[in-house]
C-alpha cells in the first residue's frame, strides 16, 4: 500500500480534477501468515497480504455514495472516488451520514508498533512440537484435529476532504489448540484452548498446551445429568460468547433499525442484577487488537454499558449518536454502509453481594466452560437461547465431566437471575470477565 501522505495527497488531487468538494477514505492493509499441522505434519501454510480502502463522496445536494476498492494507486483512487461520486445521486435523503464530529479529536496514546514476523519455518516447527507433546500427555488423546499458529500485521488509516488524517500499526499473533480422545467402548471426548499476544515471541504456548491438555483429560470420566433447573456457572469465555451473541442489546444501529432486545427508552432502566456491570473498552490493557479510532475516524474509549444492573449506554457510530441526541463512541465500521459493532467487553461486579459462593464449597453446580453452535441455537431478537456445551457438575469440590447436555433460557432473564459475579477476572480475546453465577437455568440432559 503506498504511505498514507501520498494517498491523501493523490485522493486530493484526484477530487479536485473530478469536482468532488467533500469525501472521506478508510483503508487498511493486512500482512498474514498462518500454519496449520497434522500428526507431524505441515497440513496448511497460508501468507496473504491484503490492502483495500472505502470512499464516500458527497454532492451537491449532500447525498452520498460510497464504493470499496483493493486497488489503491492514483488511477484505483480516481475510480473510486468517481463511482461514490456516481453513486451519491442514488443514496438516501434522509439521515444522510457525515462526518464525525470527533474525527479531529485526540486519539489515545497507546503502544502500536509492529513486531518483526517470525519465520514461517519457526512457526511450523512450533506447532509440530506443541502438537506432538499434547499427543503424549495421555494415552487417550490420539489427535489434534484443529490447530492454528498465525501471526498478523495490520496498518489502517482515516482520512477527510477536511483535513482530518490519522493511521495506527499493530501486530498480534495466535494459537489455538483442539484435542480429540478416542477410548473403547467410550465416546470422543474434545477440548482446546487459545492464546493471542503482539508477537510469536510472547506467545504463551505452554499455557496453551497445559491448558488444552488438562480439560481434554478432565472429560475422559464423564456422567449424564439430569435434566431440570440448576444453578450454572458461566466460565468467562462462556458469558463472553452469550454476551456478544445478545450484543444488539447495546448496538444503537440494532435499536434504529428495531432489531434489537432495547429501544431507546431503555436507557436507565434495570435490565440485569444489581451485582453486574459492563463496559466496552476498546482500550483495555488486556485487549492485543486494540483500536484507537473507528471506521469514521472517531476515537475509540471505555463506554459504560450495564452499571449495577442499570443499562447507562449504547455503542454509536457518528449517525447513530446524531438521531438519537447521543455523541460517538467509535465503533462504526465502514463498509458498504456504516455498521456498529462492538471492541472488548470488560465484565465486572457492581453492587457487593449479599453473600459469596465458591466451587469449592457450592453443590450440584453446573458449570459451563465452551457453549456450542451459537449461529443455530440463538434467537437474537427473541432473547432466548438453547446451546449444546461443554463443562462440568461440580459438588464440593469435585468436578465430573458432563456427557452431553444443552442449556436453555432467556438472556434477559439470565441477567436478573445473576447471583454473584466472582472478583478475580480472566483476560480473553473477546473481553475481560470473571465467572458467573446464574440461578435457575434449564439444563436438559442427553
Amino acid at each position: 500500500m503506498s504511505s498514507l501522505n501520498e494517498i491523501a495527497s493523490e485522493a486530493k488531487e484526484k477530487a479536485a480534477q473530478l469536482g468532488i468538494k467533500k469525501f472521506d477514505i478508510y483503508g487498511s492493509s493486512v500482512d498474514e501468515t498462518s500454519v496449520q499441522v497434522d500428526r507431524g505434519e505441515p497440513k496448511q501454510v497460508k501468507a496473504s497480504q491484503r490492502s483495500g480502502v472505502t470512499v464516500r463522496v458527497w454532492n451537491e445536494n449532500n447525498t452520498v455514495g460510497i464504493t470499496s476498492t483493493t486497488d489503491v494507486d492514483a488511477n484505483g483512487l480516481e475510480l473510486a472516488l468517481k463511482t461514490a461520486y456516481e453513486a451519491s445521486f442514488f443514496g438516501a435523503k434522509e439521515h444522510v451520514p457525515d462526518f464525525s464530529p470527533e474525527a479531529f479529536a485526540t486519539v489515545a496514546d497507546i503502544p502500536n508498533e509492529k513486531a518483526p514476523q517470525a519465520p514461517v519455518s519457526n512457526l511450523i516447527e512450533s506447532l509440530i512440537s506443541v502438537e506432538k507433546q499434547l499427543m503424549e500427555a495421555h494415552p487417550a488423546i490420539k489427535g489434534v484435529p484443529y490447530n492454528g499458529l498465525s501471526q498478523r500485521d495490520i496498518d489502517k488509516f482515516y482520512l477527510n476532504s477536511e483535513g482530518a488524517l490519522r493511521n495506527e500499526s499493530r501486530s498480534y499473533a495466535s494459537i489455538y489448540l483442539y484435542s480429540k480422545t478416542e477410548e473403547e467402548g467410550r465416546k470422543p471426548r474434545s477440548a482446546g484452548a487459545v492464546r493471542m499476544n503482539r508477537s510469536v515471541e510472547l506467545l504463551d504456548i505452554d499455557g496453551c498446551l497445559k491448558e488444552a491438555a488438562e480439560k481434554t483429560i478432565s472429560h475422559l470420566n464423564y456422567e449424564k445429568v439430569k435434566s431440570g433447573k440448576y444453578c450454572v456457572v458461566f466460565s468467562p469465555e462462556a458469558f463472553l460468547d452469550l454476551l456478544g451473541a445478545f450484543s444488539n442489546l447495546f448496538n444503537a444501529q440494532s435499536i434504529l433499525d428495531k432489531q434489537s432486545l432495547s429501544t431507546p427508552e431503555s436507557l436507565g432502566g434495570q435490565i440485569a442484577s444489581p451485582l453486574l456491570s459492563v463496559c466496552d473498552d476498546a482500550l483495555h490493557s488486556g485487549n492485543i487488537s486494540a483500536e484507537t479510532f473507528d471506521g469514521e475516524g472517531t476515537p475509540t474509549r471505555r463506554v459504560s454499558l450495564v452499571e449495577n444492573g442499570i443499562l447507562t449506554g449504547f455503542l454509536h457510530s457518528s449517525g447513530t449518536a446524531k438521531r438519537l441526541n447521543a455523541q460517538p463512541t467509535g465503533h462504526a465500521n465502514m463498509g458498504a454502509k456504516v455498521t456498529v459493532g462492538s471492541h472488548f467487553y470488560h465484565v465486572f461486579p457492581g453492587n457487593p453481594a449479599e453473600r459469596e459462593y465458591s466451587l469449592d464449597t457450592a453443590e450440584n453446580i453446573i458449570y459451563v466452560d465452551d457453549l456450542q453452535a451459537l449461529h443455530a441455537g440463538v434467537k437474537a431478537l427473541q432473547g432466548s437461547f438453547s446451546l449444546p456445551f461443554d463443562g462440568w457438575m461440580v459438588s464440593n469440590g469435585k468436578w465430573t465431566s458432563i456427557d452431553s447436555a444443552t442449556v436453555a433460557g432467556d438472556f434477559l432473564q439470565v441477567l436478573k437471575s445473576i447471583v454473584f459475579v466472582e472478583k478475580e477476572e480472566k483476560v480473553t480475546p473477546r473481553g475481560v470477565c470473571p465467572r458467573i453465577w446464574v440461578d435457575g437455568l434449564s439444563i436438559t440432559g442427553d
